[in-house]
């Protein structure tokens, strides 16, 4: 396939991701919901490897039919990140930080794909240039990429133009193999400032955090994990979740447990939806 198709089908893909409204400056940001019952738009990416259960709420598809938007016109600079998302129903997004990790990506997506869900994957710059591939598949799988910086330092301790450094080159990487520059960016760390703030609306993303921390970052067991995502889960939650910076073998099993049980209660799992000012 010629890179120019290529390029044209992920755009495809994720046409209609854009900037949040003036009410997002609460820290809420619209999502994309579905209106019925699962199966009554088909689904963009590949079909599910095997039949999907009788949860009526798997995700609607991300991907609009027609010609791609035109090009965003400003972001705006705001003083904290967003954490929750609105949308109709019960709707929740999972948020994978630090990848993509070839031992844990793979199985992360392979379990999405069963569910037909799509998640957002904040990508460091060192690690997806040494797995583009996998970057290639989360776009042809309907995933949102977002921008985790270059080597996951503390940003607050570093320099204007170390920070653009960071984003800048982790942005090529992510445009060079998910076809499109990132709208999202998360600060390692949930360390925030006003540098990171105001370079990341230049670089035309939006600051994401999250409501919901799993704590897989800390080993805490499989089963720890999933007990905090069930007792946490309520419209408008973020799930923050890791593929990569470590042992994520407990990430890996907890999803596969956490996920139907999510979709079997209603949620829509889904990937927020940008509204470009």
């Amino acid at each position: 396939m010629k890179k120019d198709q290529l390029l044209t089908r992920r755009r495809l893909l994720i046409a209609g991701t854009g900037a949040v409204g003036a009410a997002a400056a609460a820290g809420v940001l619209a999502a994309v919901t579905g209106d019925g019952p699962a199966g009554s738009v088909p689904a963009s990416g590949p079909q599910a490897r095997r039949p999907l259960g009788a949860s009526a709420y798997r995700l609607q598809p991300l991907t609009g039919y027609g010609p791609p938007q035109a090009a965003p016109r400003r972001t705006l600079v705001r003083r904290e990140p967003l954490l929750r998302v609105s949308g109709r129903g019960r709707t929740m997004v999972l948020t994978f930080d630090d990848g993509p990790d070839p031992r844990y990506t793979p199985d992360i997506l392979d379990t999405l794909a069963e569910y037909d869900v799509r998640a957002m994957f904040f990508v460091c710059g060192e690690m997806a240039a040494d797995s583009k591939k996998l970057l290639a598949r989360m776009a042809d799988e309907g995933h949102v990429v977002g921008n985790h910086t270059w080597s996951h330092p503390l940003l607050t301790r570093l320099t204007r133009r170390q920070i653009r450094s960071q984003m800048e080159r982790t942005c090529d990487v992510i445009e060079e193999a998910y076809g499109e520059r990132p709208e999202w960016f998360r600060a390692p760390y949930g360390a925030w400032n006003r540098a990171a703030f105001q370079l990341g609306a230049e670089l035309g993303m939006e600051p994401l955090g999250w409501t919901l921390d799993t704590l897989d970052w800390t080993s805490p067991g499989t089963r720890s994990i999933v007990r905090r995502v069930e007792n946490g889960a309520a419209p408008g939650v973020v799930v923050l979740a890791h593929d990569a910076g470590g042992d994520r073998s407990q990430s890996v099993r907890a999803l596969r447990r956490y996920l139907p049980e999510l979709l079997d209660s209603g949620y829509h799992v889904t990937v927020p939806r940008r509204h470009y000012a």
